[in-house]
């Protein structure tokens, strides 16, 4: 899954929310990078944003292909699990079926290889090619999965601007979804929060969109922390905002924040007002919202609270939902909200390709997270959480997933199923220094869930266990994983490398860690720069708005020497290399939208990774320093070293499987020819296996 959809530190480019403090210099500008704010609700209003029906039928003519997704599961821990006796269904599935490793992508990041799962190409073909891509004209890094656009025509009424024209929402991924293919051949799916699919492809079946889908803000999640604790007033979390309250004896008034009101001359931020009532003898506070009353002890959490924001008055809101969580009320007062999600009930944005599929789903199950990656990795983090806190909204996100699969099976009656789990890959992200003692973020106390990995890798395969007895006899049953993971103990910050190497140029080179977003670089005299988590970019003349370096021999020998010195770079403190693979875009990348990818990904050994400061051309002193984080386990590394997993009912005719192959085998399954620009191979003989 992604790194991080949002990459938890880059503190330049996370939209924070105004409230306790001033606005500074610069933050409309970053929070307009990170937050789509307002427009969506625009296009709402106005009909810009429409979804196609879905195709309802049965079909017993087609065959019922059921895929699951377990983002993040790992081959190595797998069958570290299946060999102590966890995993009964995984092993029995290996012994009667198959199973394999599964080659991820170049880099191995899961918008990138869901993408090409999804489109059946390489990065060169979809135009994936890291979270973060390079605006050519300024360096900047922009979103690589979607892009808003406001309208190009308005009108200015007083104090309001009206929209003459549509806006635009579009979905970055080139190249046909698989199940559009599926359309040709009527064959009715549901394919259930993939990555990379917002807002979801125009298709007949129905698609729902999975990580890469924002909250209410436009943010990839950003919550909201109340406290009268002055220890936290100046703590400023990337994903989040810390806002100081004042007590006036047992009341409290804050307010929940919504988006900028776009179609406001000054673009106001949105705010709901709430009420608490703090009862210290009792541990626990009284929240009113409007006509709402939640009453909390200390360290229990509300069910999902509607929240309606008042966008061109009364007659015009946006609504969205939110939990609370009451952390304490002495000696201190401290409330957790989670980031304001989508209403699936009354969805702002659209979440799949049919309407009425959000809606009736929402009817049927309630309330529940409808952005892009549930857990509040970044509260954990920053201290918001502890790991028992967020052990506990982890869990609650699961348990609202394992609900909706619950009920997509009590509905399947044949054809093609696609459903995603996120929990493996952001509790290994966040957990892995607890079960490993060398972790430099390891301690006494996190040992405390040193098994939550193992637990949770056990609980899908009890998920797997409740599929295979639902789904129709005779089915072929897929279990993916997009990549593997690796533990993450040293960061590495490619640009600092380059400039120590003379790669990249300073203005000010006393100031080096002082400003992101290359705000420090002279670029006039830059050869080469880091952006994402894997991407190298040349600074060349005629495409780099401030380009130095010649296309042609010039630009060929500057790759190399690039390459020579990170291979031969090593770890001053270990002696080991950081960097084992350097991969040209030239010889990994294939397709019409191969231009755009970075000159080199970078590829690097288990154990290290960029830095979040890499990511976002911030300079830090040190090029390798230890990882003291939270995020603890990552697979943004080597591909070859972080493989996903295959396993099926069928047997395994191809040796190395791929994403792509899977693509293909999908396609093959249903009799459909792929088309030129797929080139994966058909995994499967024609002997089904019964592991039932």
């Amino acid at each position: 899954m992604m790194t991080r959809v949002g990459l938890a530190k880059l503190k330049a480019l996370r939209g924070r929310r105004p409230g306790r403090r001033r606005r500074k210099p610069g933050g409309r500008r970053d929070r307009a990078l990170w937050g789509f704010g307002l427009l969506f609700v625009a296009l709402l209003i106005l009909g810009a944003v429409a979804t196609p029906s879905a195709v309802a039928k049965d079909s017993a003519k087609e065959p019922n292909v059921v895929v699951l997704g377990f983002d993040g599961m790992d081959p190595l821990l797998l069958e570290e699990f299946v060999a102590k006796g966890r995993m009964p269904n995984f092993e029995r599935l290996m012994k009667e079926g198959s199973y394999s490793p599964i080659q991820t992508s170049i880099p191995p990041q899961s918008p990138v290889a869901w993408a090409n799962f999804i489109t059946g190409m390489n990065p060169g073909g979809h135009g994936i090619f890291d979270f973060l891509h390079q605006d050519r004209t300024n360096y900047m890094p922009e979103f690589s999965s979607a892009l808003v656009a406001a309208p190009d025509r308005t009108i200015t009424l007083g104090k309001w601007v009206l929209p003459l024209a549509k806006g635009k929402v579009e979905l970055l991924r080139k190249g046909q979804a698989f199940w559009q293919l599926l359309d040709e051949r009527d064959v009715p799916y549901l394919v259930f929060r993939i990555p990379s699919n917002f807002p979801p492809v125009p298709s007949r079946g129905v698609s729902v969109a999975g990580m890469g889908t924002p909250d209410l803000l436009g943010t990839y999640g950003t919550f909201s922390f109340y406290t009268d604790d002055p220890t936290l007033f100046a703590l400023e979390p990337s994903g989040g905002t810390v806002y100081r309250v004042r007590p006036q004896g047992a009341r409290i008034d804050a307010a929940f924040h919504g988006p900028e009101n776009t179609m406001r001359v000054d673009t106001p931020e949105l705010t709901r007002p709430f009420v608490v009532y703090v009862d210290k003898e009792n541990k626990n506070a009284r929240v009113s919202v409007g006509n709402e009353v939640v009453i909390l002890q200390e360290g229990e959490w509300s069910d999902w609270i509607e929240i309606k924001f008042d966008v061109l008055g009364p007659l015009s809101r946006v609504s969205g939902i939110t939990r609370l969580y009451l952390k304490s009320v002495d000696p201190y007062f401290q409330m957790y909200a989670t980031p304001i999600n989508i209403n699936p009930r009354d969805p702002a944005l659209p979440l799949a390709s049919d309407d009425d599929f959000a809606q009736s789903l929402a009817k049927r199950i309630g309330y529940h997270y409808t952005q892009g990656m549930p857990e509040d990795t970044k509260a954990l983090e920053w201290g918001i959480f502890s790991d028992d806190e967020f052990v506990e909204q982890t869990n609650f996100a699961l348990a609202e997933r394992l609900r909706m699969l619950d009920v997509l099976l009590d509905d399947y009656r044949g054809g093609f199923l696609f459903f995603y789990f996120s929990s493996i890959d952001q509790v290994s992200h966040m957990m892995w220094r607890n079960m490993d003692a060398n972790h430099p973020a390891h301690t006494e106390d996190s040992k405390r869930h040193g098994d939550y990995i193992e637990n949770l890798y056990a609980r899908m395969d009890s998920v797997l266990g409740v599929v295979e007895r639902r789904i129709p006899e005779g089915s072929t049953l897929v279990v993916m994983s997009d990549h593997g993971f690796a533990p993450y103990y040293k960061k590495f910050n490619l640009n600092t490398w380059l400039y120590q190497n003379g790669f990249m140029e300073l203005r000010r080179p006393k100031d080096i860690g002082r400003q992101p977003l290359f705000g420090n670089v002279f670029w006039r005299k830059t050869r080469a720069f880091g952006l994402g988590i894997n991407g190298l970019y040349v600074n060349m003349r005629g495409r780099e708005s401030q380009g130095t370096v010649k296309s042609g021999p010039e630009y060929e020998a500057l790759l190399q020497d690039i390459t020579d010195k990170l291979l031969a770079y090593r770890d001053p403190e270990s002696g080991e290399p950081p960097v084992i693979r350097v991969y040209r875009a030239s010889e990994v990348y294939q397709g019409e939208a191969a231009g755009r990818a970075p000159d080199l990904i970078i590829g690097y050994a288990r154990g290290y990774r960029a830095s979040d400061d890499t990511a976002i051309g911030h300079l830090s002193e040190q090029v390798i320093t230890p990882n003291h984080d939270k995020w603890s386990g990552d697979h943004c590394m080597a591909f070859e070293t972080v493989p996903g997993v295959l396993l099926a009912n069928r047997t395994l005719s191809v040796d190395n499987p791929t994403l792509i192959d899977l693509t293909a085998t999908i396609l093959d399954i249903y009799g459909i020819a792929r088309p030129e620009v797929m080139t994966g191979r058909v995994l499967f003989g024609p002997v089904l296996q019964t592991s039932r």
